[in-house]
């Protein structure tokens, strides 16, 4: 039967069916092919578990109704991904069966696809507690392969993606709220309160991306990130652009890029906890030299953050920098989830990094350069992407190539570019 308000199932609350199919239409008919929405004829592969069930039906008709077809990966409440990893797995598999990937299979999907959407419904937080971590790391190593062919299809032009949250108990236990209350983050931060969520979204990344032209246009050398928990030297490096949402992530406020990884240093901390693989990890602390992450440390769930940064050579390195202006985001309320949390606007907004892959759209004509030209380059390669996350305030200032100096963000905002 169709909702029509608020209501409660299995009594975890649901909102209204035109909440459900405001975020549906955002994300078949914004989100995908980078703002533009899906195309008749194309092959959706949509991602969720049965927490999110509530919108299986919302993005099947968005997806009906563009004229695209849909795949569907509806996965038990333990998993968030369409991998095998329950705890039983990481307590049971044998060494073979650790790195067992059905590379036919998964290339034949990508293969198949046009585009992707993940929802990510947490179901326990220490859903992992207890399993060693180095099992974790040693198959996100060998899941690699999957995200590679993701990458390279994507990097081509031919496969698009977004990834959402869709709100559970334990994301809104973490965050020390109700679910009503952190559903109704999600709505504010994604517009769907709107009556045209689509405009919004596309009104932010228009004032978003005259923030990244104008960055651009400057010339910029390298950031120095100054504050009381952090002072941190970053090169831009060689065709470095910033960049900003294209869809991918919904909220998307940040604008960022991915430097030269070789080159950062200094140190940070993180005021922000990191839920990681059934993990919170609190206090974390890096200390960088030449590139690398020196030193680091971690008020609560070290041993996690150890096995993270001993996934690969390039799981020390920075993969990502970015900045969000607390102007665009609604987001008002730490969330305890990544994806939200790096969009918090606050009274500071948020300064994150993440540590391993980098993004090719950061490297302007990327498409011309080979693996190993990018990797001269100091492009990033890693089997993770972490994003760490802090709310505190600090200023940004950007040295220019002509030697002059620039404050560009300040008080969590973009400041001194005009715009």
């Amino acid at each position: 039967m169709p909702m029509s308000k608020n209501v409660y199932i299995n009594n975890i609350y649901i909102p209204e069916e035109k909440i459900l199919k405001n975020l549906a239409n955002v994300l078949i008919n914004f989100a995908l092919n980078s703002g533009e929405g899906v195309k008749k004829g194309e092959v959706v592969y949509v991602m969720l578990n049965e927490i999110a069930k509530p919108m299986l039906l919302p993005l099947q008709e968005a997806i009906l109704k563009s004229g695209a077809h849909m795949i569907l990966c509806y996965l038990p409440a333990e998993l968030e991904r369409d991998r095998d990893e329950t705890r039983l797995f990481y307590e049971l598999a044998n060494e073979e069966q650790l790195n067992f990937f059905p590379e036919d299979y998964i290339k034949a999907r990508v293969d198949a696809i046009d585009h992707v959407v993940l929802l990510l419904s947490t179901y326990d937080h220490n859903y992992y507690q207890g399993i060693d971590q180095s099992r974790i790391a040693q198959r996100n190593r060998v899941w690699k392969k999957y995200m590679d062919m993701r990458f390279k299809k994507e990097y081509e032009g031919k496969l698009t993606w977004v990834l959402t949250d869709y709100p559970s108990p334990a994301m809104a236990e973490a965050a020390s709220m109700t679910i009503e209350e952190y559903w109704d983050q999600v709505i504010k931060a994604c517009y769907l309160d709107e009556e045209d969520p689509i405009a919004r979204h596309r009104d932010t990344m228009r004032k978003t991306q005259q923030i990244i032209d104008k960055l651009n246009s400057l010339g910029i050398e390298s950031l120095h990130v100054k504050g009381e928990d952090v002072d941190l030297h970053i090169v831009m490096g060689s065709e470095r652009v910033f960049c900003g949402g294209t869809g991918r992530n919904i909220p998307s406020f940040e604008v960022f890029t991915s430097p030269d990884a070789r080159y950062t240093n200094g140190w940070i901390k993180f005021n922000q906890p990191l839920y990681r693989n059934g993990q919170i990890i609190r206090g974390i602390r890096l200390e960088f030299k030449d590139g690398n992450v020196v030193n680091y440390s971690a008020d609560e769930n070290y041993e996690a953050l150890k096995a993270m940064l001993e996934t690969d050579e390039g799981a020390r390195r920075v993969g990502e920098f970015s900045l969000t202006d607390k102007r665009f985001s609604r987001i008002d309320r730490i969330m305890a989830n990544t994806l939200f949390d790096e969009n918090f606007g606050g009274e500071y907004g948020n300064t994150h990094i993440a540590l391993g892959q980098s993004y090719r759209d950061a490297i302007a004509n990327q498409e011309k350069y080979s693996d190993e030209e990018l990797k001269a380059m100091g492009f990033n390669d890693s089997a993770i992407h972490t994003d760490i996350i802090s709310t505190s305030n600090r200023r940004v200032t950007a040295k220019l190539k002509d030697g002059r100096e620039l404050v560009i963000y300040e008080n969590g905002e973009f400041v001194g570019l005009g715009v």
